[in-house]
C-alpha cells in the first residue's frame, strides 16, 4: 500500500482533515526549499493522483515537473478563445516534453454558449464567461486527483502575494502546490534561458501575460505585466486561483 492509498483511505474515513494536516506541516517545512524539492515531495506523496495545470504561456512548470515525474498529466483548458500561438505552444509541448497533455474543454462550445447566452459574453459578463470556460471545466478535470501543481508566484499581483508553496484548496477540497511561489521574474527568466524552455511566441510581441484572445491586449513598456488581461473591466483574476 502506497502513501497515496493511505491518504485516499483517510480522506474517505475522516474527510479532508488529514490532508489538511499534511498541508500545514509541508507548508512550513518546504517554505525555503528549492522548487525541485517541493515537486519531489509532491510526486512522492501523491504519485499518479498529482497533476499539473498549464496555460501554455510557457513550459517552465512543465519542464520542472517532468524532470521529477515523467509522464505527468498536464491539464490545459481549451477555452475555444485561445490565440493560435497558444495552441501551437500546446502542440509543441506534446512533442518536446515527456508529459501527458489533457485538453480540458467547457461543456458548451463557443457557438453553443453564444446561442444560449448571447454573443460576446466575455465583454458583457467576463466573470461568468471565465467561470463557464475555465473554472467549471477545471473543477471537473481535477476530480480524479488529490493534488495539483500551479505556476503562480507571489510577485505577480496583490491577490497572489500571500500564497504558500503548499496550501489547501478549500474550494476543491484538495492540495495545491505552488513550487515557484517565491520566485521573481528574474528567477523565471534565468531558468528559462538556462534550460531552453519553450515559450509562447506572443511574449516576444509584448504579451507578458497571456489569456484568451478577446480579453488580452499588448502591454506597453513600463506597464504592469498583467495589465493586458481584462483591460478596463476591473478584473484581475479568472477565478481559478481565487
Amino acid at each position: 500500500m502506497t502513501l497515496v492509498d493511505v491518504e485516499i483511505g483517510l480522506r474517505r474515513q475522516r474527510g479532508a482533515l488529514d490532508l489538511q494536516d499534511i498541508v500545514e506541516s509541508a507548508a512550513r517545512f518546504l517554505e525555503d526549499a528549492p522548487a525541485i524539492e517541493i515537486i519531489r515531495w509532491a510526486a512522492a506523496t501523491f504519485g499518479d493522483r498529482l497533476c499539473l495545470t498549464a496555460s501554455m504561456s510557457d513550459a517552465l512548470m512543465i519542464d520542472l515537473v517532468s524532470k521529477v515525474k515523467p509522464g505527468v498529466d498536464v491539464l490545459f483548458i481549451d477555452t475555444g478563445y485561445h490565440f493560435a500561438e497558444t495552441i501551437g505552444t500546446r502542440d509543441a509541448v506534446q512533442q518536446v516534453y515527456d508529459v501527458n497533455v489533457i485538453n480540458v474543454r467547457p461543456s458548451r462550445t463557443v457557438e453553443e454558449q453564444e446561442r444560449d447566452l448571447g454573443p460576446r459574453l466575455f465583454g458583457r459578463n467576463p466573470d461568468l464567461c471565465c467561470y463557464l470556460r475555465k473554472v467549471e471545466p477545471l473543477n471537473r478535470a481535477l476530480e480524479p486527483y488529490l493534488a495539483w501543481v500551479s505556476g503562480i508566484r507571489r510577485d505577480e499581483s496583490p491577490t497572489r502575494a500571500g500564497i504558500k508553496v503548499v496550501e489547501w484548496d478549500a474550494k476543491r477540497q484538495m492540495v495545491k502546490i505552488n513550487p515557484i511561489a517565491r520566485w521573481t521574474q528574474t528567477d523565471v527568466d534565468n531558468y528559462m534561458a538556462d534550460n531552453g524552455v519553450l515559450i509562447n511566441p506572443l511574449h516576444y510581441d509584448d504579451y507578458p501575460s497571456i489569456g484568451c484572445a478577446p480579453c488580452t491586449r499588448q502591454v506597453a513598456p513600463g506597464e504592469d505585466p498583467r495589465s493586458g488581461r481584462w483591460a478596463g473591466m476591473g478584473k484581475t483574476e479568472c477565478g481559478i486561483h481565487t
